[in-house]
């Protein structure tokens, strides 16, 4: 669980060099779906990456949508969505949950860099969400601090259980669905920038298969 926090207007005003994305939550999620598309359809990438592109990040970044994602090394986001230097800013860990670092990290994005979008990205076959289901269903323990990295996780895979089905899967979704919607309960920034309409919170997974983004915008 965590904590509610609001960011020092004062604060927003002084971390903001660039002029900040002027896309809105719907187009930015459109430019999303539509990179998706050209990266399953192999289409070439039109990604701005290089020296000029360079140069002008160093002034500042405007990115126009965090991704909340798993560490796994077969999801990486700016190749599957076909974004380029400077458009998305990632939080990655295993099982894509969000935590004290991360929420901080979310919210500066949301409530400083202006950005319109914020995607929950889980994936097929995910290990986090796989040790998760493990310990609801056989009561498995992992060394380290492992067994507390999927604790968040373990929540998701019992509504999962209740639904029937392939529990992995099924609690992938729910896990990406349910960190989306604590994102918008439990952080002041991101409720009052869902107030104004200046940003749009979505799960969604990916498939590693057949490297399609299923979209859950009803969270």
């Amino acid at each position: 669980m965590f904590a509610a926090t609001a960011l020092p207007i004062s604060v927003a005003q002084a971390a903001s060099p660039v002029t900040k994305s002027s896309l809105s939550p719907a187009d930015a999620l459109k430019l999303m779906k539509q990179g998706n598309e050209n990266f399953r359809s192999e289409a070439p990438s039109l990604a701005a990456n290089g020296r000029d592109r360079r140069l002008e990040l160093a002034r500042g970044q405007a990115p126009f949508c965090v991704l909340v994602g798993c560490s796994d090394s077969r999801v990486s986001p700016e190749i599957l969505f076909g974004r380029g230097l400077g458009e998305l800013f990632i939080v990655r860990n295993a099982g894509n949950t969000v935590d004290t670092a991360a929420l901080g990290s979310i919210e500066y994005a949301v409530g400083v860099l202006g950005v319109p979008l914020v995607i929950v990205l889980g994936h097929q076959s995910c290990g986090a969400v796989a040790a998760a289901v493990d310990v609801v269903e056989k009561n498995a323990t992992f060394p380290g601090v492992i067994g507390e990295m999927v604790q968040p996780i373990v929540p998701a895979v019992l509504e999962a259980r209740s639904q029937g089905g392939d529990l992995l899967e099924a609690s992938v979704r729910s896990n990406a669905r349910r960190v989306a919607k604590r994102l918008t309960t439990q952080s002041l920034v991101i409720k009052d920038a869902l107030s104004g309409g200046k940003v749009n919170v979505v799960g969604a997974r990916y498939g590693l298969s057949d490297g399609q983004v299923e979209w859950m915008e009803d969270i």
